[in-house]
């Protein structure tokens, strides 16, 4: 069949959507980019730690507040029924998204 060809099917006129699935899936894509941000936060927290440019008490808060970012997002995804794989979108060729650790 060739697309011209008269008895091919015609496609079909409205997408089917799942309102559930979509909204799981944009919870999921919100989710992502987040734990994209608190691991990219994580790792300029280390670098300034290892080039000492922080005072005791700004290493005592900034792992502190990594350690909560990093028990909400846990909570948020319980929440959701979703786990830490589900947030490392496949880039085909590229990898994954987010770092395996």
């Amino acid at each position: 069949m060739t697309p011209s060809d008269p008895a091919a099917p015609a496609p079909p006129s409205r997408v089917d959507i799942d309102r559930d699935s979509v909204g799981r899936d944009l919870v999921a894509l919100v989710l992502t980019v987040v734990e994209l941000l608190r691991q990219l936060m994580e790792r300029q927290a280390i670098r300034r730690i290892d080039a000492g440019g922080l005072s005791e008490d700004q290493i005592e808060r900034i792992g502190t507040t990594l350690m909560l970012l990093d028990q909400r997002m846990a909570e948020l995804c319980d929440q959701h029924g979703l786990t830490p794989e589900d947030l490392n979108l496949d880039l085909g060729p590229l990898g994954t998204l987010l770092p395996r650790d």
